[in-house]
C-alpha cells in the first residue's frame, strides 16, 4: 500500500519497521513523526500477531496509513518477514522505488514470545536472535550503503529491553541488538549518522495481564503505565536538529520503573 502526493516530496523519509497494530509503539511513533513533518515508510508482519495473545488487527495498515495521510505525509507499507536475510535489502528497494531515500531509520520490529533457560527451544532462540539481532544489523548496513541525505541528518533509533528473566531469548538477542546499534553510532560518524537506544520499559499494547499491570503501577513513581506516545515524543526529539548531539546512548525512557 503507497500513498503519494501528487508533487515531488519534500519532507524527509523515516523508515519504521514493525508498526503492525495501531496501539503499538511503531505506530505511535509512525503518527508523531509524520505530525512533525516526516514521509513515512513502514513495515509490518502480520503472521507474528496471529501467532500471538492479541492476534492480528484487521485493517491496522489502512488505518494507520490514513491517519498518517492526514498528517500531510506520504506513506508506503511493505509486509516483512525480517527472519529472512533477504527481507532487508527488499524493504530499502521498494522504500526507494516508491518514496526515495530513507533519512531516519527506527527499528521497532521484534520477535518476542515468553521464555526461561529450561524451556526455550533451539527454534525459539534461532528465530529471536534472527530478527531481533540479525535483521537489525542487516538493516542497518543497508541504510548505510545507501545514506545520501545531508550530513549530520541521519538517524538511527532501536527499541530495547532489558527483560530476561523468564524471557531469555527476548531479552539475550534485544542485548545483541544494543551492541548493534550503539557500534553504528561509531562506524558510520563519517556520514553524519547518529545511533541511539531506547528502552521505553513496559508500555500496555495488549499484552499486560492485570496482575502484571499492577505489579508495573507499584514500581513506577508516576503512578501510570508506559505509552507508545511516551516513546514517540523522545524518537520525534533524537529525530530533530535539536536531538543531534545524544549519540551512541541507551536511553531509558521508562518513567522511572525499577
Amino acid at each position: 500500500m503507497t500513498t503519494n502526493p501528487a508533487h515531488p516530496p519534500t519532507r524527509p523519509l523515516a523508515l519504521i519497521t514493525g508498526v503492525g497494530r495501531t496501539v503499538g509503539i511503531g505506530a505511535g511513533i509512525a503518527r508523531q513523526l509524520a505530525a512533525s513533518g516526516w514521509d513515512i515508510a513502514f513495515t509490518y508482519w502480520t503472521p507474528y500477531d496471529e501467532r500471538m495473545a492479541w492476534g492480528s488487527e484487521a485493517g491496522a495498515t489502512s488505518a494507520i496509513t490514513d491517519t498518517l495521510t492526514q498528517h500531510g505525509a506520504a506513506t508506503t507499507a511493505v509486509e516483512a518477514d525480517l527472519a529472512d536475510p533477504d527481507t532487508p535489502a527488499r524493504v530499502f528497494d521498494e522504500v526507494e522505488r516508491e518514496l526515495g531515500g530513507v533519512t531516519v531509520l527506527v527499528m521497532c520490529h521484534c520477535e518476542s514470545v515468553d521464555s526461561g533457560l529450561l524451556d526455550t527451544t533451539v527454534e525459539s532462540f534461532d528465530r529471536h536472535f534472527a530478527v531481533n539481532a540479525r535483521a537489525t544489523w542487516l538493516l542497518i548496513r543497508e541504510y548505510g550503503r545507501r545514506f545520501a541525505a545531508a550530513p549530520g541528518s541521519g538517524r538511527i533509533i532501536a527499541l530495547t529491553s532489558d527483560h530476561t528473566v523468564d524471557n531469555l531469548p527476548y531479552g539475550a538477542s534485544k542485548g545483541a541488538l544494543d551492541r548493534i546499534t550503539l557500534a553504528a553510532a561509531h562506524e558510520l560518524a563519517h556520514l553524519g549518522i547518529t545511533a541511539n537506544v531506547i528502552n521505553p520499559g513496559p508500555v500496555d499494547t495488549g499484552w499486560m495481564t492485570d496482575e502484571g499491570r499492577a505489579h508495573v503501577l507499584r514500581q513506577t513513581p508516576l503512578n501510570r503505565l508506559g505509552t507508545p506516545q511516551d516513546t514517540a515524543h523522545l524518537v520525534d526529539f533524537l529525530c530533530s536538529p535539536e536531538g543531534q548531539w545524544i549519540n551512541g546512548q541507551l536511553l531509558m525512557s521508562n518513567g522511572g520503573f525499577a
